[in-house]
């Protein structure tokens, strides 16, 4: 199996969706894809942040007439039907299918057309940049899909090419149980070493911001959704 990663890095105004992540940089949206077939697919996005933002965040979630799928100027043509799976103070969980597309400028849809054989879409959006990765059988025609997606970006939209190479180790942790995320298990590894944890502290949440080079509330919002992953999961582990 092969993987493609790459980012799309959006300016405001450009997608009211992403807009929603760039004016709060609390949200983090991880989402799992698949498409069915050239008219169809399927999306499970779990966001998360602060109470507010997501309050805020709701009726962009649910929204069916609103278009979070193409890069281009041009809507998709499709029906668009959500499900809430699950909701708590801190975390959505919709379910999204997309019926009768006859015509569609989503990255899922572009690559489908070049690429065959169970293609998986991961999509992780926060501030401005949705990071996806493209899982596949083989990359023969990923040239293809490259210049389909850099033709067909609006303007406002920037591409940052990742890498192309072998998918090892892949695992997808929106569809795990209980665990600590990747972002947040950054900033925990540097708050340990850095004697984050010590008494007195060694180190500031501006000073792990500055080497991190992320917003401060960024950093505290991490640490705090990890520790409180861990210590439910030992909480559970006990009882």
């Amino acid at each position: 199996m092969r993987e493609f990663l790459f980012s799309l890095v959006y300016s405001s105004g450009i997608d009211a969706y992403m807009d929603a992540f760039i004016e709060n940089e609390s949200l983090l949206s991880e989402a799992v894809i698949s498409c069915l077939d050239s008219d169809k697919f399927w999306r499970i996005e779990r966001v998360t942040g602060e109470p507010e933002a997501l309050d805020r965040l709701d009726s962009l979630l649910l929204d069916e007439m609103l278009d979070r799928e193409s890069i281009s100027t041009r809507a998709c043509r499709s029906t668009r039907q959500h499900s809430l799976l699950e909701a708590d103070n801190r975390s959505r969980v919709v379910y999204t299918l997309l019926s009768d597309v006859s015509y569609c400028d989503a990255v899922p849809f572009i690559a489908v057309q070049y690429l065959t054989g169970g293609t998986v879409f991961e999509v992780v959006r926060e501030q401005r940049e949705a990071r996806w990765r493209i899982l596949m059988q083989n990359d023969e025609k990923i040239g293809m899909v490259y210049d389909t997606l850099g033709a067909r970006l609006a303007d406002g939209i920037e591409f940052e090419f990742g890498h192309l190479e072998d998918a090892t180790g892949w695992q997808n942790e929106l569809l795990s149980s209980r665990q600590v995320r990747s972002e947040q298990q950054q900033v925990l590894e540097l708050a340990v070493d850095r004697g984050y944890f010590e008494t007195p502290r060694e180190v500031t949440l501006d000073e792990l911001a500055d080497e991190l080079d992320i917003p401060r509330s960024t950093v505290s919002y991490r640490l705090r959704r990890a520790t409180a992953e861990l210590a439910k999961g030992y909480v559970e582990e006990e009882y």
